[in-house]
């Protein structure tokens, strides 16, 4: 039986123009731009006196750690130069600490919400929104408390406006659009909610910290590599669409495969390339893509029927080269979902905040950068080598001396060691409280005579077994 792959590919979804980086406009869901500053000062739960919301610091100039983009590629969106990991062995005590926070906001009675249909407001502006606006920003410490009042959107205000942005992952432009407008609004039960989902998925997740290690937060779509508690460096990612989305996973990266081909898992064989053969009996050939029987003896495609009901019992193989959904690289971690990190011929959607369009795998801004950080251990396998390797053209796996672990991670929210808590979008409905499954259950009756039972009893036949109606239904997770 064939396994169920959840990967990705560009060149099938995308092939005469390039895959719209945002749906309808600016994106609901923020992207990952962000500096870490500190605009909430953590308090313990059973302090009396409330929490305290320090003037915080102008925001320090921020640097783009993605790596210069391959020539001839798009620009790489913007992501934090912070030194300090999204996940670490203090992020849970950083994310119960989180929690304490904003449950005592909460029990002050929130902050308010700023009308929906609140002008765009920009720096200048004069306007009792503006005085909202101040209040909103002060209670979760983005402006200090001795600001808060007033109705100037003043220097102050674009400041605290750019750290609330930069908090929430949409680009730091100082003034409040609709988006900005939108996480202002977000009432601080979601955030909870946010905070707590968070902290149950790190608490259930058991990840062996090393030295040198990988995490791609999801909703962040974001990678890092990690070097002694601190980040190496920070990569933009494209993950999961929504309905396709990428998994968590815990493993460890074995290989680097320069000039990979792809096997198109069954499930994008049936969604993607055979609706596209049905239309276009060209498209394979146009992809470089083979297929192969159960001896990998090519078939020519267009003998196949593509209009019957069942995809065709043949795999779909796709050559090495710059059409290759993988890229020119592969970054390979063995794990029951059978997703990887690789590069991609789309790279123009490494520009977008929005970055969620693969089909389960995670696609590295510069994974060239990746693999060579990867490879420090391999002698011979440097920066400039693998782009030889990629350059000659011939399939290459590189087994990495000492094996790194990596963990895709879901956090909508986390805490930073100088008390900043982030926030992204729950961009596949994780954060939702599971619904738990419960039965009603009709109990048969005893026949008329028949001697009643205590305890168990174990019925082999029955003709009319028990009914069971489902009230509610499993959590899909």
């Amino acid at each position: 039986m064939l396994r169920l792959h959840l990967c990705v590919i560009a060149a099938v979804v995308a092939l005469a123009s390039p895959v719209v980086a945002q749906f309808g406009g600016a994106p609901i869901m923020p992207g990952d731009k962000f500096r870490p500053q500190a605009p909430i000062q953590i308090t313990p739960r059973d302090q009396a006196a409330p929490v305290a919301m320090p003037v915080v610091a102008p925001p320090k100039p921020r640097l783009p750690t993605a790596a210069v983009s391959p020539p001839g590629s798009v620009r790489l969106a913007i992501v934090s130069s912070s030194l300090e990991p999204t996940y670490d062995e203090g992020s849970v005590e950083r994310l119960s600490a989180a929690l304490r926070s904003y449950e005592s906001i909460e029990a002050r009675g929130g902050w308010l919400t700023l009308p929906a249909d609140t002008a765009k407001l920009e720096p200048g502006a004069d306007a009792p929104e503006v005085a909202a606006l101040r209040m909103r920003l002060s209670i979760t410490g983005d402006l200090g408390a001795n600001q808060a009042a007033g109705t100037s959107y003043d220097q102050a205000v674009v400041a605290a406006v750019k750290r609330f942005q930069a908090r929430h992952g949409i680009s730091e432009t100082g003034t409040v659009g609709p988006q900005t407008l939108s996480a202002l609004n977000v009432p601080v039960a979601r955030r909870i909610r946010q905070i707590s989902a968070s902290l149950e998925r790190l608490a259930a997740t058991n990840f062996n910290f090393g030295q040198r290690y990988v995490v791609v937060n999801i909703p962040a779509a974001v990678a890092e590599a990690v070097d002694g508690g601190r980040v190496d460096h920070r990569y933009v990612a494209v993950v999961g669409k929504p309905d396709r989305p990428s998994p968590t996973v815990i493993s460890l990266i074995t290989t680097v495969n320069l000039n990979p081909t792809w096997t198109a898992p069954l499930s994008i064989v049936k969604k993607d390339i055979v609706p596209k053969m049905r239309r276009d009996t060209t498209f394979m050939s146009r992809m470089h893509m083979r297929l192969l029987d159960g001896q990998g003896g090519e078939i020519d495609p267009t003998l196949v029927d593509w209009s019957a009901d069942r995809a065709p019992a043949y795999s779909v193989r796709q050559d090495p080269g710059s059409w290759n959904s993988l890229g020119f690289l592969r970054i390979d971690m063995p794990n029951a979902y059978s997703v990887y990190m690789h590069d991609t011929p789309h790279r123009e959607l490494f520009s977008s905040d929005y970055r969620f369009h693969s089909s389960g795998c995670a696609r590295i801004g510069d994974v060239r950068a990746l693999a060579a950080w990867l490879l420090r251990d391999n002698p011979g396998w440097g920066r400039r080598e693998i782009d030889a390797g990629i350059a000659a053209g011939q399939r290459t796996d590189i087994r990495l001396t000492h094996a790194v672990p990596v963990a895709w991670i879901y956090l909508t929210a986390w805490g930073m060691r100088d008390g900043t808590v982030q926030f992204r979008n729950d961009i596949y409905n994780h954060d939702a409280p599971a619904k738990q499954f419960m039965a009603a259950v009709e109990r048969p009756q005893p026949a008329p005579g028949a001697p009643l039972t205590r305890g168990f009893a174990l019925q082999s036949v029955d003709a009319q077994p028990a009914g069971f109606a489902e009230v509610s239904y499993l959590d899909s997770r």
